[in-house]
């Protein structure tokens, strides 16, 4: 079953859907881009991993007692119960998370060229680690002079991408939803970006490679397309139920009208 939408989807931004989506759409997205690459060059998958504080989560076991001893004779005789149980401590926890991106590398040395990046919900979040770690890599990737194709599907969180957002919002126009930003390092850094509304279908955008060198063009509304249908989104999602972050009056409006003509509500 085919999204109803023309192009993103605002309920596959939710927070239990997206990250699935995420590492979907960058496999796929790695498979069409290596299909198209001139001979030297290839795509892979790599990690960027940080430590990240998680959400209150109870250890294994906290046992507390306070009817008298525990041990007799070298066994056990206390009955553990409710009552000589105290409740399981909730810590604070540092966990480490791996975020996918991409890759493109060229030559024997595997040179690095291009990095394709699609933002998640840690990377756009105030205060989190995430986005602090996906800072410095932005930053890496500048003074290292590589290419990077930075894909925002999400409506909520801070501007992250290295495309300024008066600039882009001033070039399209109008307020955009979602936007795609590459910037490329050749002779001079060059920032050139996509902005999106709902009712945008994705675009065909090219990935940049060495000066010189074409860049490889990808379809992204096939890719997105498919990531919905082998995600089974279809019958995942809750279209009855408001999206997060919330679509606005206008949009409300247009994406119920949209979704009874397409029979999902």
């Amino acid at each position: 079953m085919p999204s109803p939408f023309p192009g993103m989807d605002p309920w596959v931004e939710n927070e239990t859907i997206f990250p699935d989506f995420h590492d979907r759409f960058l496999t796929y997205l790695n498979e069409s881009i290596n299909a198209g690459l001139p001979p030297g060059y290839f795509a892979a998958t790599t990690m960027i991993v940080y430590e990240e504080e998680g959400q209150r989560r109870k250890p294994d076991l906290s046992v507390f007692a306070d009817d008298g001893p525990a041990f007799s004779g070298g066994a056990v005789t206390a009955v553990l119960s409710e009552a000589t149980l105290a409740g399981l401590l909730e810590l604070d926890v540092m966990e480490s998370v791996e975020e996918r991106y991409l890759e493109i590398r060229s030559g024997e040395d595997e040179r690095l060229v291009t990095a394709i990046e699609l933002l998640s919900h840690a990377n756009k979040r105030d205060g989190a680690e995430g986005r602090a770690a996906y800072r410095r890599k932005q930053a890496e990737f500048r003074e290292a002079r590589v290419n990077l194709v930075e894909f925002d599907f999400l409506r909520a969180g801070l501007p992250t991408t290295m495309a300024p957002k008066v600039s882009l919002r001033r070039r399209a126009g109008y307020a955009y939803d979602y936007h795609i930003a590459v910037t490329m390092f050749g002779r001079y850094e060059a920032f050139h970006g996509a902005a999106l509304r709902l009712s945008d279908s994705l675009p065909a955008i090219g990935i940049p490679l060495d000066p010189g060198v074409p860049a490889v063009v990808v379809a992204l509304q096939p890719l997105f397309d498919r990531t919905y249908d082998t995600g089974r989104y279809g019958q995942r999602l809750k279209y009855d139920k408001p999206t997060t972050p919330p679509l606005s009056p206008e949009q409300q409006a247009w994406a119920d009208e949209l979704l009874h003509t397409k029979g999902v509500l």
